[in-house]
């Protein structure tokens, strides 16, 4: 028998609300039916375990969190602004009820010593779907140099996970240094003499 969406819904938003601010290895299952108000026997009609219900709580998230990012691109005003607009869908992504203190995704990956298969596949596909699009909107800033557009992207997974990470030391901590960090990496991708990247990283903008 196949879970009603309602009754799913009720089970995902429990899952997100507990897995993501309690922990998931401190949140028993029970906790989920529980809060969600569903049997066990109704959570293995849709889940096989726990860890698909993660998997599944994960997936959901995913899809919020690109259509946040779509929304972010939209609002863009050229090809710059479309590959800095992640950290514009990151600010959107955290006032929504369902912005965590930091990030699901790393905080799921760190509580694992090995991840499940269904969640592995998760975290991979959110990883790879962060560099692929900012590869591409790395491409468009860089007129295509697909080298220089596939290192760029790598550098700003680095910034943006590393803003993630650092809100768990300042839960009030904004987008502006990684934003600005991530602009510099820009600007030095886009440099065409050895001397660039030194006069990038040295300049006064207060001037």
């Amino acid at each position: 028998m196949v879970m009603r969406p309602g009754t799913e819904q009720k089970l995902l938003d429990a899952a997100e609300e507990l897995f993501f601010t309690r922990g998931i290895a401190a949140t028993p299952i029970d906790a989920v039916l529980e809060r969600a108000g569903v049997s066990s026997a109704t959570l293995y009609r849709g889940y096989a375990s726990k860890e698909a219900l993660v998997a599944a709580t994960l997936e959901r998230r995913h899809d919020d969190w690109l259509a946040t990012w779509d929304r972010a691109l939209v609002s863009a005003d050229d090809d710059r602004g479309r590959l800095l607009s992640v950290f514009d869908a990151l600010d959107a992504y955290r006032a929504t009820p369902s912005g965590s203190r930091w990030c699901a995704f790393l905080g799921t990956a760190a509580e694992y010593a090995d991840t499940p298969s269904e969640v592995r596949a998760v975290l991979d596909l959110e990883t790879a779907t962060l560099r692929t699009r900012l590869t591409a909107h790395a491409a468009a800033v860089l007129d295509a140099r697909e080298g220089r557009a596939a290192a760029l992207a790598d550098q700003l997974v680095l910034v943006v996970s590393g803003y993630l990470a650092m809100r768990l030391r300042d839960p009030a901590l904004g987008t502006e240094t990684a934003r600005a960090v991530a602009g510099v990496l820009v600007d030095v991708a886009g440099g065409d003499d050895p001397d660039h990247v030194l006069r990038v990283l040295t300049r006064d903008d207060s001037a």
